[in-house]
């Protein structure tokens, strides 16, 4: 499950984008190719999610899924394609795309789609180590024949990357209304809040919540999605991303987890 490998990307996928958008596709491709070990953690605890760009009107836009209102977990919540890593998975990115077909109907080994990266892995509250896969989609029209998996995804919408980092740049999309279920809060494109996190020893952290052309974007797949933005256009938030005090890299929050469960056995 640990494999990583990339293959290359032909220097031809880059004539479908902007010169502004291969530069931030190629900082993609520049990141570190470390990657934590996962080795320590069951396969029933690893997850990976498809973080699928594609150009439209010169701007880099983010595919992203409702999920339907009865599921279990986070129902009617934005969602990036992705789930649990199965026995099936020879991979984290075999698992991220692997989900995309079964929620999306993104098709399994398109020409038309290009893995640029691997990022580092976040850890979602139910304790599943969440790995991003980010994607190019070179023929943008393939979009049109996704098909949602009615049990699972209930709305397919795309959002403009930058906008992630500068809430401002969506104000030309085609948003849900203000005080509507999609968006019930008084601030006109974003909203934060600071909440504590018991996993964490009662740590704060800032939950992001962006408004879009369907559900809120927020929590995890916002925190997903401001990482992947600031690689790729080598840029900060308009906002303040952190609370005081909280972690900002797996490598702390895992160590943290790690250390708790220890002292937790010690004491039993």
């Amino acid at each position: 499950m640990a494999d990583f490998t990339i293959a290359s990307v032909s220097e031809t996928v880059f004539d479908f984008f902007s010169p502004a958008n291969r530069a931030c596709i190629k900082r993609l491709l520049a990141t570190s190719r470390e990657r934590p070990d996962l080795s320590g953690y069951p396969k029933s605890k690893l997850g990976a999610v498809l973080i699928l760009l594609y150009e439209e009107a010169g701007d880099l836009r983010v595919l992203l899924t409702t999920r339907s209102k009865t599921l279990r977990t986070h129902p009617g919540q934005t969602a990036l394609p992705g789930g649990r890593a199965d026995d099936t998975d020879t991979s984290l990115i075999g698992t991220a795309y692997r989900e995309a077909h079964e929620e999306v109907g993104l098709p399994l080994g398109s020409p038309d789609i290009h893995t640029v990266a691997v990022l580092e892995p976040a850890i979602s509250l139910y304790k599943i180590v969440v790995t991003p896969v980010v994607a190019i989609l070179t023929r943008p029209s393939l979009l049109n024949e996704l098909k949602a998996e009615e049990s699972e995804v209930a709305c397919i919408f795309t959002h403009p990357l930058r906008a992630v980092l500068d809430p401002t740049l969506a104000k030309s999309e085609p948003l849900v209304d203000i005080g509507t279920e999609n968006w019930p809060y008084e601030a006109e494109l974003y909203n934060t809040s600071d909440s504590a996190v018991p996993l964490l020893g009662n740590m704060m952290y800032r939950t992001h919540r962006l408004r879009s052309s369907a559900s809120p974007i927020k929590g995890l797949t916002a925190d997903l999605l401001i990482k992947t933005a600031k690689i790729a256009f080598g840029d900060s938030p308009t906002y303040e991303q952190y609370a005081p005090g909280q972690f900002q890299t797996f490598k702390e929050i895992s160590a943290y987890i790690i250390n708790g469960l220890a002292q937790v056995k010690e004491s039993t």
